[in-house]
């Protein structure tokens, strides 16, 4: 293994460039982040660095057919911007909203793109964190240093997806894509294509190429609840015909999804079984009475175990109730030549193969950390809401909901971010970090969650490397928005869990 204090050592003829705040990602939570500096912290210095050409994140390195939110943009959307057209909205609409975004705030400025960074150091002696990065385009090496680091760069691997590896694909005549590395010059026109996944990618693709593909089927290991209904909020297109101002639409609207949505995800543990009914009524309409629910769309989970994703005007369903999509739920056995048998003894013929398998978690982007000249063990660490972590000084990472849009935690986490630098330069304070008090050592640690209550693959595939948690609020990372947007608010900066130099 090579030495990283030779690898990191200075190099003196290297300018280093310094900012107050350093922002690590242009996605939905760095854009959020950077406006919430520029506008409560305006006398701060902050940089963004993005590893990819421009901003999105997510919403520019998917490119499969028909990507779009699972989440309504009225939430999705920043609560300082009101959100303008239907609530489920295809990548290019909300790379277009945070573009205005960026350009009303003035905020393109401080986005440095195609810049990767490669390390991140902490030194207790200066109170800095020192950063090697990479402009992809020179491969110019580049140091920048900051009193605080802000990491918003997601938490799974851009373009690269999860693949399981099923016995003899190499046998597979035709092409196999996932669908985190869409290929551009995929033609789908006419072909016989096999999506492997029942998640929101697998529901999203799936209907796209239905109408394209000679026939499109869904091959499930297990099935997945969804919700449906109209691309639409009826309230807003309401208040819009009133003339409401979008200000008031936007408030107004976010509140009431807001409110049903509490409503639902309470219901789904009080009465889960009745929840359970009414998702499975909804797909039934769509199919027809004859449908064998209980096989393809019937989990053994109960509601919201796992994410939930909304599938507008039942596309997904209109594509199978037409013939243009079907659904296979069994195992895969192998591939062939001409496509997969299952498990059960079915062939299933393709010409093209997609696995919408998930994706790799991503644990502080990948950047390989060190505090004081050690390496960090992230996943030694406790989490303080989900947002800081014990020992690790000076750094917030931003880590939505499930449950609820993951802009919702951003505003929040952007808002105390900015109220703990103004409490730190108020009290004179370079650093800060979290620590368990007193009180909290004889604390079960535990998990970052609890899998009966959450768990996706990717987040079981990736636990051991995640943070833990306490038993108490301080210490978790919520889901619960509706209690968290009184909470975080209250937060006491002077609260012995924080702990100052």
């Amino acid at each position: 293994m090579p030495d990283t204090a030779l690898l990191h050592r200075p190099d003196a003829a290297q300018q280093t460039e310094h900012f107050d705040v350093l922002i690590v990602g242009a996605g939905i939570s760095g854009v959020g982040a950077a406006y919430h500096l520029t506008t409560q912290c305006p006398e701060k210095s902050y940089v963004v660095l993005e590893t990819e050409e421009t901003f999105g994140g997510t919403w520019w390195t998917h490119k499969y057919p028909g990507i779009r939110s699972d989440s309504d943009l009225h939430t999705f959307g920043y609560r300082f911007k009101p959100w303008i057209g239907a609530p489920i909205a295809t990548a290019d609409e909300i790379r277009k909203y945070m573009g205005d975004v960026i350009t009303e705030n003035d905020l393109g400025r401080h986005i440095r793109y195609q810049h990767r960074i490669n390390h991140a150091a902490w030194d207790s002696q200066t109170k800095l964190w020192t950063l090697e990065a990479t402009n992809k385009v020179t491969g110019q090496a580049l140091r920048f240093t900051c009193s605080f680091l802000y990491m918003c760069q997601g938490y799974y691997r851009h373009r690269q997806g999860y693949m399981p590896q099923w016995p003899n694909m190499e046998a597979f005549q035709g092409r196999i894509v996932h669908s985190e590395e869409w290929p551009e010059d995929l033609d789908y026109s006419g072909k016989r294509v096999i999506v492997i996944g029942s998640g929101a990618t697998a529901a999203t693709i799936i209907p796209a190429m239905a109408g394209k593909a000679a026939h499109v089927t869904m091959l499930q290991r297990s099935p997945t609840f969804f919700r449906t209904g109209r691309n639409a909020i009826e309230l807003a297109e309401e208040l819009r015909t009133l003339g409401v101002a979008e200000e008031w639409v936007h408030e107004i609207t976010r509140r009431k999804i807001l409110f049903e949505q509490d409503k639902f995800t309470r219901r789904t543990f009080a009465e889960p079984e009745k929840v359970k009914g009414e998702l499975l009524g909804a797909v039934r309409n769509y199919l027809g009475p004859d449908y064998d629910i209980a096989t393809h769309f019937t989990p053994s989970y109960r509601p919201w175990r796992q994410r939930l994703a909304f599938i507008p005007d039942g596309d997904l369903f209109q594509g199978i109730a037409q013939g243009k999509a079907s659904v296979v739920t069994d195992e895969i056995e192998r591939f062939t030549d001409k496509g997969i048998l299952t498990k059960s003894g079915q062939e299933l013929e393709a010409d093209i193969i997609v696995a919408a398998t998930g994706f790799h978690l991503n644990v502080l982007g990948d950047i390989a950390f060190e505090i004081d000249g050690k390496p960090l063990a992230f996943h030694d660490t406790v989490t303080y809401r989900g947002m800081m972590f014990t020992g690790i000084p000076n750094m917030a990472w931003v880590f939505g909901y499930f449950r609820a849009s993951w802009t919702l935690r951003a505003d929040l986490v952007g808002d105390f971010v900015c109220r703990l630098l103004k409490h730190m330069d108020a009290t004179g304070k370079k650093q800060v970090e979290v620590a368990l008090r007193e009180e909290d050592h004889n604390m079960p640690i535990l998990p970052w969650i609890d899998p009966e209550n959450f768990n996706p693959g990717y987040l079981m595939r990736g636990m051991h490397l995640l943070p833990k948690r306490g038993d108490k609020p301080e210490w978790q990372h919520n889901q619960d928005y509706w209690a968290e947007k009184d909470e975080f608010p209250a937060i006491q900066l002077t609260d012995a869990a924080f702990k100052y130099a």
